[in-house]
Protein backbone atom coordinates (compact mmCIF):
# COMPACT_ATOMS: atom_id res chain seq x y z
CA UNK A 1 0.00 0.00 0.00
CA UNK A 2 1.56 3.61 -1.15
CA UNK A 3 2.37 5.50 1.61
CA UNK A 4 1.06 9.07 2.46
CA UNK A 5 2.89 11.79 0.90
CA UNK A 6 3.72 12.84 4.46
CA UNK A 7 4.76 9.75 5.74
CA UNK A 8 7.39 8.94 3.24
CA UNK A 9 10.80 9.01 4.48
CA UNK A 10 14.23 11.35 2.50
CA UNK A 11 15.33 7.73 1.79
CA UNK A 12 12.27 6.81 -0.06
CA UNK A 13 12.32 10.17 -1.87
CA UNK A 14 16.06 9.96 -2.30
CA UNK A 15 15.36 6.53 -4.60
CA UNK A 16 12.63 7.83 -6.20
CA UNK A 17 14.44 10.87 -7.33
CA UNK A 18 16.08 11.23 -10.90
CA UNK A 19 20.06 10.69 -11.10
CA UNK A 20 21.78 13.77 -12.62
CA UNK A 21 22.68 13.56 -16.07
CA UNK A 22 25.84 12.10 -16.88
CA UNK A 23 26.91 14.22 -19.75
CA UNK A 24 26.35 17.31 -17.53
CA UNK A 25 28.31 15.51 -14.65
CA UNK A 26 31.46 15.17 -17.33
CA UNK A 27 30.79 18.53 -18.58
CA UNK A 28 30.49 19.84 -14.51
CA UNK A 29 34.08 18.14 -14.14
CA UNK A 30 35.42 20.04 -17.22
CA UNK A 31 34.91 22.82 -15.32
CA UNK A 32 32.28 23.93 -17.68
CA UNK A 33 32.49 26.90 -20.45
CA UNK A 34 34.15 29.44 -17.94
CA UNK A 35 36.46 26.86 -16.57
CA UNK A 36 37.33 26.27 -20.21
CA UNK A 37 38.14 29.87 -21.00
CA UNK A 38 39.50 30.49 -17.54
CA UNK A 39 42.91 27.85 -19.02
CA UNK A 40 43.01 30.19 -22.09
CA UNK A 41 44.18 33.38 -20.45
CA UNK A 42 47.72 32.54 -18.98
CA UNK A 43 48.50 31.49 -22.42
CA UNK A 44 47.89 34.95 -23.93
CA UNK A 45 49.67 36.20 -21.09
CA UNK A 46 52.59 34.17 -21.60
CA UNK A 47 53.29 34.39 -25.40
CA UNK A 48 52.58 38.40 -24.98
CA UNK A 49 54.80 39.10 -22.49
CA UNK A 50 57.70 36.50 -23.74
CA UNK A 51 57.46 38.74 -27.07
CA UNK A 52 58.03 41.72 -24.74
CA UNK A 53 60.52 40.78 -21.44
CA UNK A 54 62.79 37.59 -21.14
CA UNK A 55 61.70 34.30 -20.34
CA UNK A 56 61.54 34.23 -16.80
CA UNK A 57 59.64 37.12 -16.54
CA UNK A 58 56.89 35.51 -19.08
CA UNK A 59 56.74 32.56 -16.73
CA UNK A 60 56.12 34.04 -13.60
CA UNK A 61 53.93 36.51 -15.47
CA UNK A 62 51.57 33.50 -16.43
CA UNK A 63 51.89 32.04 -13.03
CA UNK A 64 50.56 35.14 -11.42
CA UNK A 65 47.84 35.49 -13.60
CA UNK A 66 46.82 31.90 -13.24
CA UNK A 67 46.56 32.38 -9.46
CA UNK A 68 44.74 34.77 -9.20
CA UNK A 69 42.37 33.14 -11.65
CA UNK A 70 42.66 30.45 -8.90
CA UNK A 71 41.95 32.98 -6.18
CA UNK A 72 38.75 34.12 -8.21
CA UNK A 73 37.24 30.59 -9.03
CA UNK A 74 37.72 30.12 -5.10
CA UNK A 75 35.90 33.42 -4.04
CA UNK A 76 32.92 32.41 -6.19
CA UNK A 77 32.40 29.29 -4.61
CA UNK A 78 33.82 26.68 -6.61
CA UNK A 79 35.87 23.49 -5.26
CA UNK A 80 39.47 24.27 -4.17
CA UNK A 81 40.50 21.17 -5.82
CA UNK A 82 38.83 22.17 -9.69
CA UNK A 83 39.82 25.69 -9.18
CA UNK A 84 43.62 24.96 -8.97
CA UNK A 85 43.87 22.57 -11.44
CA UNK A 86 44.81 25.47 -13.75
CA UNK A 87 47.41 27.23 -11.44
CA UNK A 88 49.05 23.10 -11.36
CA UNK A 89 49.02 22.97 -15.12
CA UNK A 90 50.60 26.67 -15.63
CA UNK A 91 53.09 26.01 -12.91
CA UNK A 92 54.57 22.78 -14.45
CA UNK A 93 54.46 24.52 -17.82
CA UNK A 94 56.68 27.18 -17.06
CA UNK A 95 59.11 24.90 -15.00
CA UNK A 96 59.01 22.83 -18.64
CA UNK A 97 60.10 25.95 -19.96
CA UNK A 98 62.61 27.11 -17.69
CA UNK A 99 63.80 24.10 -17.64
CA UNK A 100 64.15 23.76 -21.61
CA UNK A 101 64.95 27.66 -21.95
CA UNK A 102 62.58 27.70 -24.63
CA UNK A 103 59.39 29.73 -24.96
CA UNK A 104 58.04 26.53 -26.92
CA UNK A 105 58.67 23.85 -23.76
CA UNK A 106 55.54 25.97 -22.08
CA UNK A 107 53.38 24.23 -24.23
CA UNK A 108 55.69 20.27 -24.32
CA UNK A 109 53.18 18.87 -21.27
CA UNK A 110 49.78 19.99 -23.68
CA UNK A 111 51.76 18.10 -26.51
CA UNK A 112 52.30 14.78 -24.75
CA UNK A 113 49.05 14.78 -23.01
CA UNK A 114 47.63 15.03 -26.58
CA UNK A 115 49.47 12.43 -27.81
CA UNK A 116 48.76 10.02 -25.08
CA UNK A 117 44.90 10.70 -25.24
CA UNK A 118 44.96 9.21 -28.78
CA UNK A 119 46.64 6.63 -27.88
CA UNK A 120 44.07 5.60 -25.29
CA UNK A 121 41.39 6.30 -26.89
CA UNK A 122 42.57 4.06 -30.35
CA UNK A 123 43.98 1.59 -27.61
CA UNK A 124 40.17 1.49 -26.18
CA UNK A 125 38.43 1.62 -29.76
CA UNK A 126 41.10 -1.34 -30.18
CA UNK A 127 40.20 -3.89 -27.85
CA UNK A 128 36.42 -3.20 -28.19
CA UNK A 129 36.17 -0.95 -25.09
CA UNK A 130 35.33 2.51 -25.52
CA UNK A 131 36.36 4.73 -23.53
CA UNK A 132 33.18 6.80 -23.15
CA UNK A 133 31.13 3.89 -22.72
CA UNK A 134 33.58 3.19 -19.75
CA UNK A 135 33.12 6.58 -18.76
CA UNK A 136 29.24 6.31 -18.79
CA UNK A 137 29.39 2.71 -16.73
CA UNK A 138 31.40 4.15 -14.34
CA UNK A 139 29.30 7.25 -13.61
CA UNK A 140 26.29 4.49 -13.62
CA UNK A 141 28.04 2.48 -10.85
CA UNK A 142 29.67 -0.14 -13.40
CA UNK A 143 25.92 -1.94 -13.29
CA UNK A 144 25.14 -2.13 -17.20
CA UNK A 145 26.28 -4.57 -19.78
CA UNK A 146 26.26 -1.25 -22.07
CA UNK A 147 28.73 -3.36 -24.43
CA UNK A 148 25.77 -6.57 -25.26
CA UNK A 149 23.58 -3.31 -26.37
CA UNK A 150 24.98 -2.79 -30.26
CA UNK A 151 23.18 0.73 -30.35
CA UNK A 152 25.43 2.04 -27.28
CA UNK A 153 28.87 0.32 -28.22
CA UNK A 154 28.41 1.93 -31.99
CA UNK A 155 27.75 5.15 -30.27
CA UNK A 156 30.34 5.10 -27.82
CA UNK A 157 32.28 3.94 -30.92
CA UNK A 158 31.67 7.29 -32.44
CA UNK A 159 32.04 9.58 -29.50
CA UNK A 160 35.67 8.23 -28.59
CA UNK A 161 36.49 8.19 -32.14
CA UNK A 162 36.07 11.89 -31.87
CA UNK A 163 37.82 12.06 -28.88
CA UNK A 164 40.92 10.46 -30.51
CA UNK A 165 40.41 12.49 -33.36
CA UNK A 166 40.60 15.90 -31.47
CA UNK A 167 43.81 14.41 -29.51
CA UNK A 168 45.60 13.15 -32.53
CA UNK A 169 44.81 16.36 -34.38
CA UNK A 170 46.13 18.52 -31.44
CA UNK A 171 49.13 16.68 -31.35
CA UNK A 172 49.93 16.62 -34.49
CA UNK A 173 49.27 20.52 -35.35
CA UNK A 174 51.33 21.32 -31.88
CA UNK A 175 53.94 19.25 -32.28
CA UNK A 176 54.69 20.49 -35.76
CA UNK A 177 54.86 23.73 -34.32
CA UNK A 178 56.87 22.95 -31.48
CA UNK A 179 59.18 21.47 -34.19
CA UNK A 180 59.82 24.72 -36.19
CA UNK A 181 60.34 26.62 -33.18
CA UNK A 182 56.82 28.82 -33.88
CA UNK A 183 55.96 29.60 -30.10
CA UNK A 184 53.37 32.49 -31.42
CA UNK A 185 51.57 30.18 -34.12
CA UNK A 186 51.96 27.33 -31.35
CA UNK A 187 49.64 29.62 -28.25
CA UNK A 188 47.34 30.35 -31.08
CA UNK A 189 46.93 26.71 -32.11
CA UNK A 190 46.89 25.11 -28.48
CA UNK A 191 44.10 28.39 -27.99
CA UNK A 192 41.98 27.34 -31.26
CA UNK A 193 42.39 23.63 -30.62
CA UNK A 194 41.46 23.64 -27.27
CA UNK A 195 37.82 24.46 -26.13
CA UNK A 196 36.57 25.21 -29.40
CA UNK A 197 37.55 21.25 -30.50
CA UNK A 198 36.97 19.80 -26.91
CA UNK A 199 33.42 21.17 -27.17
CA UNK A 200 32.93 19.62 -30.49
CA UNK A 201 33.84 16.24 -29.05
CA UNK A 202 32.03 16.82 -26.36
CA UNK A 203 28.76 17.45 -28.10
CA UNK A 204 29.44 14.26 -29.44
CA UNK A 205 30.17 12.59 -26.08
CA UNK A 206 26.87 14.03 -24.78
CA UNK A 207 24.92 12.30 -27.75
CA UNK A 208 26.21 9.09 -26.79
CA UNK A 209 25.81 9.47 -23.31
CA UNK A 210 22.15 10.29 -23.42
CA UNK A 211 21.64 7.47 -25.86
CA UNK A 212 23.07 4.87 -23.60
CA UNK A 213 20.85 6.45 -20.68
CA UNK A 214 17.63 6.46 -22.18
CA UNK A 215 18.60 2.83 -23.70
CA UNK A 216 19.92 1.26 -20.80
CA UNK A 217 18.90 3.30 -17.43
Amino acid sequence: MPQPESQRTLGDIEQTAPSADPAQQLIDQLGGPTGMIYTAIPIIVFVTANALVALPIAIGSAVTVALVIMGLRIARGEPGVQASGGLAGVVVAGAVAAWTGSAGGFFLIGIWASLAGAVVALLSLLTRRPLTGLLWNAVHGNKFAWRQDRPSLRAHDIATLALATMFASRYVVQDWLYDTGAAGWLATAKIVMGTPLLALALLVVVWAFRRSTKRLA
